[in-house]
Protein backbone atom coordinates (compact mmCIF):
# COMPACT_ATOMS: atom_id res chain seq x y z
CA UNK A 1 0.00 0.00 0.00
CA UNK A 2 1.13 3.39 -0.93
CA UNK A 3 1.73 6.29 1.10
CA UNK A 4 -1.38 8.14 -0.38
CA UNK A 5 -3.20 4.79 0.17
CA UNK A 6 -2.34 4.95 3.65
CA UNK A 7 -3.53 8.19 4.42
CA UNK A 8 -6.14 7.96 2.78
CA UNK A 9 -7.45 5.03 5.01
CA UNK A 10 -6.45 6.66 7.98
CA UNK A 11 -8.67 9.71 6.71
CA UNK A 12 -11.69 7.40 5.92
CA UNK A 13 -10.96 5.51 8.96
CA UNK A 14 -10.91 8.81 10.96
CA UNK A 15 -14.16 10.08 8.94
CA UNK A 16 -15.97 6.82 9.95
CA UNK A 17 -15.21 7.12 13.87
CA UNK A 18 -16.37 11.00 13.78
CA UNK A 19 -19.78 9.75 12.25
CA UNK A 20 -19.98 6.57 14.68
CA UNK A 21 -19.80 8.66 17.62
CA UNK A 22 -22.01 11.92 16.34
CA UNK A 23 -24.79 8.82 16.02
CA UNK A 24 -24.02 7.09 18.77
CA UNK A 25 -21.80 8.79 21.66
CA UNK A 26 -24.28 10.54 22.85
CA UNK A 27 -25.89 6.78 23.95
CA UNK A 28 -23.05 5.10 24.89
CA UNK A 29 -22.12 7.72 27.35
CA UNK A 30 -25.68 8.09 28.73
CA UNK A 31 -25.47 4.00 29.23
CA UNK A 32 -22.07 4.35 31.20
CA UNK A 33 -23.71 7.54 33.15
CA UNK A 34 -26.44 5.48 34.13
CA UNK A 35 -23.99 2.27 35.23
CA UNK A 36 -21.73 4.34 37.54
CA UNK A 37 -24.44 5.84 39.17
CA UNK A 38 -25.99 2.57 39.93
CA UNK A 39 -22.52 1.36 41.01
CA UNK A 40 -22.84 4.60 43.38
CA UNK A 41 -25.94 3.66 44.58
CA UNK A 42 -28.34 0.61 43.60
CA UNK A 43 -31.19 2.40 44.79
CA UNK A 44 -30.83 4.47 41.21
CA UNK A 45 -32.48 1.94 39.20
CA UNK A 46 -35.29 1.82 41.22
CA UNK A 47 -38.84 1.96 39.44
CA UNK A 48 -39.41 5.38 41.86
CA UNK A 49 -36.40 6.82 40.77
CA UNK A 50 -36.54 6.43 37.38
CA UNK A 51 -40.25 7.75 37.38
CA UNK A 52 -38.61 10.36 39.11
CA UNK A 53 -36.12 11.44 36.62
CA UNK A 54 -38.73 10.69 33.74
CA UNK A 55 -41.09 13.32 35.28
CA UNK A 56 -38.70 16.04 36.30
CA UNK A 57 -37.05 15.87 32.54
CA UNK A 58 -40.59 16.02 31.04
CA UNK A 59 -41.15 19.38 31.89
CA UNK A 60 -38.38 20.70 29.98
CA UNK A 61 -38.06 18.34 27.40
CA UNK A 62 -42.02 19.05 26.19
CA UNK A 63 -39.68 22.67 25.11
CA UNK A 64 -36.88 21.12 24.61
CA UNK A 65 -38.76 19.53 21.11
CA UNK A 66 -39.80 22.91 20.05
CA UNK A 67 -36.07 24.22 20.46
CA UNK A 68 -34.87 21.24 18.17
CA UNK A 69 -36.81 22.56 15.65
CA UNK A 70 -35.31 26.31 15.98
CA UNK A 71 -31.89 25.31 16.24
CA UNK A 72 -32.39 23.25 13.29
CA UNK A 73 -32.91 26.86 11.38
CA UNK A 74 -29.64 28.24 13.00
CA UNK A 75 -31.60 29.77 15.53
CA UNK A 76 -31.80 30.37 19.43
CA UNK A 77 -34.65 31.05 21.60
CA UNK A 78 -33.05 32.34 24.95
CA UNK A 79 -36.71 32.91 26.82
CA UNK A 80 -38.46 30.27 27.19
CA UNK A 81 -38.35 29.53 30.39
CA UNK A 82 -40.17 33.13 31.23
CA UNK A 83 -42.96 32.31 28.45
CA UNK A 84 -43.11 29.46 30.64
CA UNK A 85 -43.30 31.57 33.62
CA UNK A 86 -46.25 34.11 31.69
CA UNK A 87 -48.12 31.74 30.01
CA UNK A 88 -48.69 29.61 33.39
CA UNK A 89 -49.40 32.52 34.87
CA UNK A 90 -51.64 33.78 32.66
CA UNK A 91 -53.55 30.65 32.69
CA UNK A 92 -53.79 30.35 36.40
CA UNK A 93 -55.41 33.65 36.10
CA UNK A 94 -57.76 32.25 34.24
CA UNK A 95 -58.46 29.44 36.16
CA UNK A 96 -58.87 30.93 39.82
CA UNK A 97 -60.18 34.45 38.75
CA UNK A 98 -58.41 37.80 39.24
CA UNK A 99 -59.65 38.18 42.75
CA UNK A 100 -57.03 39.27 45.89
CA UNK A 101 -58.07 35.46 47.25
CA UNK A 102 -56.39 33.99 44.03
CA UNK A 103 -53.15 34.03 46.33
CA UNK A 104 -54.90 31.43 48.57
CA UNK A 105 -53.73 27.71 48.87
CA UNK A 106 -58.43 26.82 48.52
CA UNK A 107 -60.56 26.54 45.38
CA UNK A 108 -61.89 30.03 44.78
CA UNK A 109 -62.97 30.44 41.02
CA UNK A 110 -61.64 27.35 39.28
CA UNK A 111 -63.02 27.30 36.15
CA UNK A 112 -61.06 24.38 34.75
CA UNK A 113 -57.82 22.91 33.78
CA UNK A 114 -59.10 23.26 30.12
CA UNK A 115 -59.40 26.88 30.00
CA UNK A 116 -56.08 27.20 32.00
CA UNK A 117 -54.40 24.95 28.83
CA UNK A 118 -55.64 26.68 26.29
CA UNK A 119 -55.05 30.12 27.65
CA UNK A 120 -51.29 29.15 28.82
CA UNK A 121 -50.38 27.12 24.88
CA UNK A 122 -51.98 30.10 23.10
CA UNK A 123 -50.08 32.96 25.13
CA UNK A 124 -46.77 31.13 24.23
CA UNK A 125 -48.29 30.91 20.44
CA UNK A 126 -48.49 34.66 20.26
CA UNK A 127 -45.04 35.20 22.32
CA UNK A 128 -43.00 32.85 19.96
CA UNK A 129 -45.13 34.59 16.86
CA UNK A 130 -44.11 37.67 18.22
CA UNK A 131 -40.36 36.85 18.66
CA UNK A 132 -40.53 34.93 15.11
CA UNK A 133 -41.72 38.44 13.42
CA UNK A 134 -39.19 40.21 15.03
CA UNK A 135 -36.47 37.94 13.57
CA UNK A 136 -37.62 37.89 10.17
CA UNK A 137 -39.32 41.15 9.57
CA UNK A 138 -37.03 43.63 11.68
CA UNK A 139 -34.11 41.15 10.83
CA UNK A 140 -33.21 41.76 14.65
CA UNK A 141 -30.97 38.67 15.01
CA UNK A 142 -32.88 35.99 17.03
CA UNK A 143 -30.54 35.99 20.10
CA UNK A 144 -31.31 39.48 20.49
CA UNK A 145 -34.85 39.27 20.24
CA UNK A 146 -35.28 36.35 22.49
CA UNK A 147 -32.97 37.92 25.28
CA UNK A 148 -35.24 40.71 25.24
CA UNK A 149 -38.06 38.25 25.51
CA UNK A 150 -36.75 36.75 28.28
CA UNK A 151 -36.89 40.37 30.54
CA UNK A 152 -40.10 41.12 28.86
CA UNK A 153 -42.14 38.00 29.61
CA UNK A 154 -40.38 37.91 32.82
CA UNK A 155 -41.52 40.92 33.94
CA UNK A 156 -45.11 40.96 32.36
CA UNK A 157 -45.35 37.83 35.06
CA UNK A 158 -44.17 39.60 37.80
CA UNK A 159 -46.44 42.40 37.10
CA UNK A 160 -49.71 39.98 36.55
CA UNK A 161 -49.21 37.80 39.78
CA UNK A 162 -48.27 41.08 41.72
CA UNK A 163 -44.81 39.06 42.63
CA UNK A 164 -46.13 36.41 44.03
CA UNK A 165 -47.72 32.84 43.54
CA UNK A 166 -51.29 31.82 42.15
CA UNK A 167 -51.95 28.38 44.01
CA UNK A 168 -54.81 26.06 45.37
CA UNK A 169 -55.81 24.54 42.39
CA UNK A 170 -58.62 21.91 42.03
CA UNK A 171 -57.95 17.95 41.44
CA UNK A 172 -58.89 18.34 37.84
CA UNK A 173 -56.05 20.81 37.12
CA UNK A 174 -53.38 18.98 39.42
CA UNK A 175 -53.75 15.59 37.74
CA UNK A 176 -52.17 16.71 34.85
CA UNK A 177 -48.85 17.12 36.95
CA UNK A 178 -49.40 14.47 40.08
CA UNK A 179 -51.38 11.91 38.04
CA UNK A 180 -51.14 8.56 36.20
CA UNK A 181 -52.00 7.02 33.11
CA UNK A 182 -51.94 3.20 33.37
CA UNK A 183 -49.12 3.76 36.32
CA UNK A 184 -47.08 7.07 34.19
CA UNK A 185 -46.89 10.16 35.22
CA UNK A 186 -48.86 11.96 32.93
CA UNK A 187 -46.35 14.73 32.29
CA UNK A 188 -43.90 11.88 30.94
CA UNK A 189 -46.79 11.14 28.72
CA UNK A 190 -47.18 13.68 27.49
CA UNK A 191 -43.87 14.64 26.74
CA UNK A 192 -43.85 10.83 25.05
CA UNK A 193 -46.37 12.07 22.59
CA UNK A 194 -44.96 15.56 22.20
CA UNK A 195 -42.12 13.87 20.99
CA UNK A 196 -43.41 11.42 18.67
CA UNK A 197 -45.92 13.98 17.44
CA UNK A 198 -42.26 16.33 16.86
CA UNK A 199 -40.51 13.26 15.01
CA UNK A 200 -43.11 12.70 12.56
CA UNK A 201 -43.54 15.95 11.43
CA UNK A 202 -39.56 16.71 10.90
CA UNK A 203 -39.13 13.90 9.36
CA UNK A 204 -42.06 12.95 7.35
CA UNK A 205 -43.29 16.08 6.24
CA UNK A 206 -42.85 18.68 3.80
CA UNK A 207 -42.51 21.05 6.83
CA UNK A 208 -39.67 19.46 8.35
CA UNK A 209 -37.87 19.13 5.15
CA UNK A 210 -38.53 23.25 4.90
CA UNK A 211 -36.92 23.33 8.27
CA UNK A 212 -33.80 21.64 7.53
CA UNK A 213 -33.19 23.30 4.35
CA UNK A 214 -33.51 26.58 5.99
CA UNK A 215 -31.14 25.15 8.63
CA UNK A 216 -28.77 23.57 6.28
CA UNK A 217 -28.81 26.59 3.36
CA UNK A 218 -31.26 29.69 4.07
CA UNK A 219 -30.52 31.45 0.73
CA UNK A 220 -30.59 28.44 -1.04
CA UNK A 221 -33.92 27.38 0.37
CA UNK A 222 -35.49 30.86 -0.82
CA UNK A 223 -33.95 30.16 -4.52
CA UNK A 224 -35.92 27.32 -4.65
CA UNK A 225 -39.36 28.50 -3.53
CA UNK A 226 -39.43 27.89 0.37
CA UNK A 227 -40.50 30.81 2.26
CA UNK A 228 -38.21 30.75 4.39
CA UNK A 229 -39.22 33.93 6.83
CA UNK A 230 -42.89 31.49 7.12
CA UNK A 231 -41.13 29.06 8.24
CA UNK A 232 -38.28 30.55 10.59
CA UNK A 233 -41.75 32.15 12.10
CA UNK A 234 -43.22 28.82 12.07
CA UNK A 235 -40.61 27.23 14.68
CA UNK A 236 -41.08 29.91 17.17
CA UNK A 237 -44.64 29.77 17.26
CA UNK A 238 -43.71 25.90 17.95
CA UNK A 239 -41.62 26.60 20.65
CA UNK A 240 -43.56 28.86 22.17
CA UNK A 241 -46.63 26.96 22.24
CA UNK A 242 -44.68 24.00 24.00
CA UNK A 243 -43.22 26.50 26.42
CA UNK A 244 -47.28 27.42 26.90
CA UNK A 245 -48.00 23.77 27.45
CA UNK A 246 -45.07 23.19 29.58
CA UNK A 247 -46.13 25.94 32.02
CA UNK A 248 -49.30 24.68 32.36
CA UNK A 249 -47.74 21.09 33.15
CA UNK A 250 -45.23 22.59 35.80
CA UNK A 251 -48.06 24.61 37.45
CA UNK A 252 -50.28 21.60 37.39
CA UNK A 253 -47.34 19.76 39.23
CA UNK A 254 -46.65 22.20 41.82
CA UNK A 255 -50.48 23.28 42.39
CA UNK A 256 -49.05 27.11 41.73
CA UNK A 257 -47.80 29.00 39.00
CA UNK A 258 -44.61 30.95 40.04
CA UNK A 259 -43.31 34.27 39.30
CA UNK A 260 -39.57 32.48 39.49
CA UNK A 261 -40.96 29.39 37.16
CA UNK A 262 -38.98 28.21 34.83
CA UNK A 263 -35.43 30.05 35.82
CA UNK A 264 -32.35 28.08 34.25
CA UNK A 265 -34.74 26.45 32.12
CA UNK A 266 -33.11 28.27 28.96
CA UNK A 267 -29.55 26.09 29.89
CA UNK A 268 -31.24 22.74 30.46
CA UNK A 269 -33.20 22.90 27.21
CA UNK A 270 -30.17 24.29 25.06
CA UNK A 271 -27.78 21.97 26.65
CA UNK A 272 -30.16 18.80 25.80
CA UNK A 273 -30.65 19.77 22.21
CA UNK A 274 -26.94 20.37 21.58
CA UNK A 275 -25.79 17.91 23.75
CA UNK A 276 -28.39 15.57 21.82
CA UNK A 277 -26.15 16.30 18.46
CA UNK A 278 -28.36 18.79 16.96
CA UNK A 279 -25.80 21.35 15.45
CA UNK A 280 -25.69 25.23 16.67
CA UNK A 281 -24.88 25.29 13.07
CA UNK A 282 -28.31 24.44 11.90
CA UNK A 283 -29.66 21.72 9.46
CA UNK A 284 -28.15 18.37 11.63
CA UNK A 285 -30.28 16.68 14.04
CA UNK A 286 -33.50 15.62 15.38
CA UNK A 287 -35.83 14.77 17.88
CA UNK A 288 -34.53 11.51 18.57
CA UNK A 289 -31.04 12.91 19.72
CA UNK A 290 -33.23 15.77 21.92
CA UNK A 291 -35.13 12.65 23.99
CA UNK A 292 -31.61 11.25 24.71
CA UNK A 293 -30.05 14.33 25.47
CA UNK A 294 -32.91 15.46 27.91
CA UNK A 295 -32.79 12.20 29.66
CA UNK A 296 -28.99 12.30 29.95
CA UNK A 297 -29.25 15.84 31.26
CA UNK A 298 -31.85 14.16 34.08
CA UNK A 299 -29.83 11.38 34.67
CA UNK A 300 -26.90 13.47 35.70
CA UNK A 301 -28.61 16.15 37.65
CA UNK A 302 -30.33 13.20 39.43
CA UNK A 303 -27.09 11.03 39.90
CA UNK A 304 -25.52 13.97 41.31
CA UNK A 305 -28.22 14.69 43.67
CA UNK A 306 -28.19 11.29 45.08
CA UNK A 307 -23.84 11.81 45.59
CA UNK A 308 -24.54 14.83 47.42
CA UNK A 309 -23.09 17.18 44.89
CA UNK A 310 -24.13 21.08 45.51
CA UNK A 311 -26.73 22.45 43.29
CA UNK A 312 -23.54 24.98 42.25
CA UNK A 313 -21.85 22.08 41.09
CA UNK A 314 -24.07 21.28 39.14
CA UNK A 315 -24.16 23.75 36.91
CA UNK A 316 -20.68 23.80 36.86
CA UNK A 317 -20.80 20.45 35.38
CA UNK A 318 -23.33 20.69 32.77
CA UNK A 319 -21.73 24.30 31.54
CA UNK A 320 -18.85 22.34 30.78
CA UNK A 321 -20.64 19.30 29.06
CA UNK A 322 -22.30 21.83 26.54
CA UNK A 323 -18.52 23.39 26.11
CA UNK A 324 -17.64 19.78 24.56
CA UNK A 325 -20.61 19.24 23.24
CA UNK A 326 -20.34 22.47 20.81
CA UNK A 327 -16.61 21.61 20.42
CA UNK A 328 -17.50 18.37 19.24
CA UNK A 329 -19.62 19.58 17.10
CA UNK A 330 -17.13 21.78 15.60
CA UNK A 331 -14.66 19.28 14.98
CA UNK A 332 -17.45 17.08 13.24
CA UNK A 333 -18.12 19.84 11.31
CA UNK A 334 -15.24 20.11 9.89
CA UNK A 335 -14.32 16.93 9.60
CA UNK A 336 -17.76 16.64 7.26
CA UNK A 337 -17.07 19.37 5.01
CA UNK A 338 -13.60 17.41 3.98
Amino acid sequence: MTTEQEHRSVGSWGRGAVAFLERFGILIFLVLLIVFFYSQNNRFLSQRNIFNILTEVSIYGVIAVGMTYVILTAGIDLSVGSVLAFAAMCGAVIAKGASDDRFSSGSNVDTGWVAAMATACMVGLVAGWIHGLATTKLKVPPFVVTLGGMTVWRGATLVLGKGGPISGFDDSYRMWGKGEFWGVPIPVVVFAIVAILGHVVLRYTPFGRKVYAVGCNREAARLVGVNTDRVITSVYVIVGLLSGLAGFLLSARLSSAEAVAGEMFELRVIASVVIGGTSLFGGIGGIGGTVVGVILIGVLINGLVIMNVGAYYQQIIIGIIIVLAVAFDTFAKSHRSR
